[in-house]
């Protein structure tokens, strides 16, 4: 046996007592001779026992130039670095030539385990925490930023405020976000075709010159495109929210700057509501002739507290089935004394606002309340209206399971050719994972409906009024109430069982989402062509009774 061979197998012998991790650390081939000098300053300082080894073509044998050898890998090449592409890799063929290889990016797994130690502590990540909250709200990126900030507990009710020509007859949250309104009112703009048409149209002949228009609508960058439009057309505007929690602050703002009178933000008391109301109507030197309402709450405020402000009303323009069914109401018990407008069932409301909108704001309010993923939960819709229709849609597309409970006979037919189970409520109300009602309608949730729930269940409504689900019922002390959080309750019960309530029973979209602009530009404008009609009205055309648009003006649209 050769000496350089009794050497390898001692070297052999004695490299078995060496750590693994040491063995990493040396080179195990040697490259060829005119490259060895550029090498060996890059493996010595890399290694701290480096050896080489090189095969010689056609003699087997290694040859060795340290003590402790290692034995040739069996691949038919190997790889190396390559201090000529900067940290790159070569092959070194068995022949002892090497063969470049394209670069690869490696993965630093001892730098990125320092990094993952670095953790920040505790009142690191509350720091984090704060600094991202303060960005989000820093550059405005949505509605939310600032409609649910609190910067200030004070109650606008308690401030004085002015805008930037002195006029303070208005009180909202805060007159320094008008610029962030503004930018929003310009946004709903582009997508509000239709009634920006009909202000280029008709602002030169101002149909609406000498109104006086009182309205009480959702305050949203849609409702302010309208208010903007009526005063184009020669229009004076006081407005109020009809909800306590639809209203975006900094689109009443910009209206305010603008030199309209609102009284309205997010997040009203009951006792704000009305009083929000009373300020638009109860003002020196100035009565309303028009009344544009939404849910009937304002037209309800002038007969209990100013009845005879009707002697100079024209009309009542109103948007929602509650409305126009207490209007139906008022006509039939003979004190409907002013000519109504029936704008919910309008054929450019009820067959695209209500299912349209509708459609596509039922999604957007469960998720950002609830983030709930809606393949294959268990839902009941409580009403097949064109609400209904839409809520139903937009869930069975997203591959829920849908029940639909129904009283009228057309609708319920509709509801089963459409591929909806026709159920009861009490035969599902224990087993679905979502209620929403739609109908318009007074205590269709009630309190033994609720008791027997599902834990978890989530309880929502998306009609106008909050009577749809009792929720009065579930203020009491047996029950805990826990704001987990904006616009989402979790209702307690004794036994430690809990059902989501959301907005607490009010209308889900315009309280906890937005709407789409679009479709809200048929409805706007089916509003305005109304308020014009009824101003404009010969007198006896119409009498004291409730009308819908005539086709003739839906057909403008």
């Amino acid at each position: 046996m050769s000496v350089q061979l009794m050497a390898a197998k001692m070297a052999e012998v004695e490299l078995k007592d060496v750590p693994n991790k040491e063995l990493s650390a040396v080179s195990p081939v040697t490259p060829k001779a005119d490259e060895k000098g550029l090498l060996n300053s890059e493996c010595n300082a890399s290694a701290p026992s480096p050896t080489s080894q090189a095969t010689v073509k056609g003699d087997p044998s290694p040859v060795t130039s340290t003590p402790n050898p290692m034995k040739m890998p069996q691949a038919s090449a190997m790889k190396r670095p390559d201090p000529q592409q900067n940290g790159g890799e070569a092959f070194v063929n068995r022949d002892g030539t090497v063969a470049e290889a394209p670069r690869m990016k490696k993965i630093q797994f001892a730098d990125q385990k320092q990094e993952f130690n670095k953790r920040p502590t505790k009142i690191g990540r509350r720091s984090l925490s704060r600094s991202i909250s303060q960005s989000s709200t820093d550059s405005y990126s949505s509605a939310a930023s600032y409609t649910d900030s609190s910067d200030d507990e004070t109650s606008p009710r308690d401030k004085q405020q002015k805008n930037s020509k002195g006029n303070g007859d208005f009180c909202i949250k805060n007159i320094k976000q008008a610029d962030f309104g503004r930018r929003e009112i310009e946004i709903a703009e582009q997508e509000m075709p239709a009634l920006m048409a009909l202000r280029k149209r008709a602002q030169g002949e101002k149909p609406l010159a000498g109104a006086k228009v009182v309205g009480c609508t959702h305050i949203t960058a849609q409702t302010a495109v309208l208010m903007e439009t009526l005063s184009a057309l020669g229009a004076q505007c006081r407005w109020a929210a009809c909800n306590i929690y639809s209203t975006q602050n900094e689109v009443a703002a910009a209206l305010a700057e603008g030199g309209f009178s609102v009284f309205a933000w997010k997040g009203e008391s009951e006792d704000d509501f009305w009083w929000c109301i009373d300020r638009c109507v109860n003002v020196e030197g100035w009565q309303p002739n028009m009344i544009l309402d939404d849910g009937g709450d304002l037209t309800h405020w002038i007969y209990k507290k100013y009845p005879s402000m009707f002697k100079k009303i024209k009309g009542i323009v109103e948007e929602s089935v509650t409305g126009v069914h207490r209007l139906y109401q008022l006509s039939k018990a003979g004190k409907l004394c002013v000519p109504a407008m029936n704008v919910n069932d309008s054929v450019t409301k009820q067959k695209f606002d209500n299912l349209y909108c509708c459609r596509e704001s039922i999604l957007d309010g469960l998720k950002r309340t609830t983030d709930v993923m809606f393949g294959g939960k268990q839902v009941v819709v409580c009403g097949y209206g064109e609400v209904g229709k839409g809520c139903c849609a937009a869930l069975k597309a997203m591959g829920s399971i849908v029940y639909v409970t129904e009283i009228d006979p057309i609708c319920a037919l509709q509801a089963c050719m459409d591929g909806f189970r026709l159920v009861k409520l009490n035969e599902v109300i224990r087993q679905v994972d979502i209620v929403i009602t739609c109908t318009g309608n007074k205590n269709v949730v009630v309190r033994e409906n609720l008791d027997r729930m599902k834990n978890g269940c989530i309880v929502c409504n998306m009609g106008h009024s909050n009577t749809e689900i009792d929720v009065a019922s579930l203020r009491t002390p047996e029950l805990t109430w826990e704001r987990v959080r904006s616009q989402v309750d979790h209702v307690i019960w004794p036994d430690g069982k809990r059902i989501v309530l959301l907005a607490e029973g009010r209308l889900l979209n315009l309280s906890c989402s937005t709407v789409p602009t679009f479709v809200l530009s048929i409805t706007a404008t089916t509003q305005a062509l109304a308020l014009i009609e009824l101003y404009n009205a010969p007198e006896g055309r119409y009498k004291q009774d409730v009308y819908l648009l005539p086709k003739k003006m839906a057909s403008l649209l």
